[in-house]
């Protein structure tokens, strides 16, 4: 019977016992510059295939149930195609090469485009396994659809390096096909910054790498988006802000941070929405309702019936059609004042992130349109016509999302041009080794042998 007493303590044993050990150095935090890139104007038409892109982008992304197929740093950001989108920029392979990305607290996977991706991907910088040495293929497969397109690939791990740190063994997605027009030059990928709930990949993102193994001065990650589509003069790319990495930058806002806990499970940034008025009027919404906070959404998504009663507020307006259904017009002459909360404190929408676009002499597009989300997803989803308003905050624990005000030098960066940052590859002040699926592969490893040797030796008695 030995043997089977053996055995019987083998499975006793923790997984991680047969993990492997994590390098943790404790610093402070980093921020990363964010980068916007322009391309206006754009004519009627354009701006038509675009939003109804967003929002079969919105319906595909929050569509259904949550499922599993889908110290202290800066980062600068880019603002891509006119406040439409925001990406940054990271580093991967020993030796590191730089690559620009598209930040989306939206989705939770981290991909690029590999060598075999051909011309689906344009005239984007491809990453080429073959020239890292710290290269693994975990040969899973790998696929992802947005309403904007998909991409399918297979599942990878690297050491990436941002903000000044840098990960082994992250895991991440090598995509060798995607849909036409899903990446713009220079963008190469998509970074997700959603919880690993959600990962197609099954891969822990790269931000909770950093979290949970408590590198950061502050288990959370902060951002401040810029604004230029009120300026004429903004060229192709405009600095677009910044995402700070472990830390809060105070001279960014004023006040206190407004928290508020996600709510059920960790997934998607989703909280509570509990009031919304326009023009001064209140907007009913149903109790329950919650809202996911989404940079990689360009406008702001809600129930039929809702955004109905938000546009019963602006005389003249009404219902847009053909490519801009869902969508509704109101005169340019109207300003529009939008307030909402989350349970905490109000916030204010710019009347100038309300009108996402003008397609006539006297008419402009609203920010806010119809879409609607399967069940348990939020039924509201939050992009940056909103996240422009203020400085936002991820925090890791409590899972929460936090709000405040942005301060007079904020402010000052909307609009003012300047120098463009570019992917570069900063000093690492901090490195950590992924074994969020380690200790699992290992342990399962390691127990398969002890199990086989325990089973033989039963055979023999």
């Amino acid at each position: 019977m030995l043997p089977l007493i053996f055995l019987a303590s083998l499975l006793a044993l923790p997984a991680d016992t047969f993990g492997a050990p994590t390098d943790v150095v404790p610093v402070s935090g980093q921020a990363i510059s964010l980068l916007r890139r322009n391309q206006y104007p754009r004519d009627v038409t354009e701006w038509g295939t675009f939003a109804k892109s967003q929002r079969d982008n919105l319906i595909a992304k929050y569509g259904g149930p949550v499922k599993q197929k889908r110290s202290t740093g800066y980062n600068s950001i880019i603002d891509q195609q006119y406040d439409s989108s925001y990406y940054g920029s990271l580093a991967i392979g020993t030796p590191a090469v730089s690559f620009d990305v598209k930040l989306d607290t939206g989705s939770s996977d981290f991909w690029l485009a590999g060598p075999s991706c051909g011309t689906s991907c344009g005239s984007v910088s491809i990453y080429n396994p073959s020239s890292s040495s710290t290269f693994q293929n975990l040969s899973t497969s790998f696929s992802i659809v947005y309403g904007s397109g998909s991409a399918e690939g297979y599942v990878a791990q690297d050491t990436v390096q941002m903000a000044g740190f840098s990960v082994s063994s992250q895991g991440f997605a090598v995509v060798d096909a995607v849909s036409q027009g899903l990446l713009a030059s220079p963008v190469s990928g998509f970074l997700g910054l959603a919880w690993q709930s959600l990962a197609s990949s099954g891969q822990m993102p790269l931000w909770q790498t950093l979290a949970s193994n408590n590198v950061w001065d502050s288990a959370l990650f902060a951002v401040r988006l810029t604004r230029y589509k009120n300026d004429s003069t903004a060229q192709d790319l405009e600095p677009g802000g910044v995402l700070n990495m472990g830390y809060t930058n105070s001279s960014l806002y004023t006040g206190s941070i407004d928290y508020i806990d996600i709510t059920g499970t960790p997934s998607y940034w989703y909280i509570p929405l509990t009031s919304l008025t326009v023009q001064g009027n209140s907007i009913s919404i149903d109790s329950g309702t919650t809202a996911a906070i989404d940079t990689g959404t360009t406008n702001i998504g809600g129930p039929a019936s809702s955004v109905q009663a938000i546009y019963a507020q602006i005389p003249n307006s009404q219902p847009a059609t053909g490519e801009w259904e869902g969508y509704y017009s109101f005169p340019c002459s109207t300003t529009v004042n939008v307030e909402v909360s989350f349970g905490g404190a109000t916030w204010s929408i710019s009347p100038v992130d309300f009108a996402f676009t003008q397609t006539n002499s006297t008419e402009c597009i609203g920010a806010f349109f119809e879409t609607s989300t399967g069940t348990g997803s939020p039924s509201w989803i939050f992009g940056d016509t909103f996240l422009k308003n203020v400085y936002s905050v991820f925090r890791y624990n409590p899972p929460s999302v936090g709000f405040a005000n942005l301060s007079s030098v904020a402010v000052a960066e909307n609009g003012a041009g300047g120098a463009v940052p570019s992917a570069t590859i900063g000093t690492i002040s901090a490195a950590v080794t992924n074994t969020s699926d380690a200790p699992r592969r290992h342990a399962l490893s390691a127990l398969s042998t002890l199990l086989f040797l325990a089973f033989s030796a039963v055979l023999f008695l």
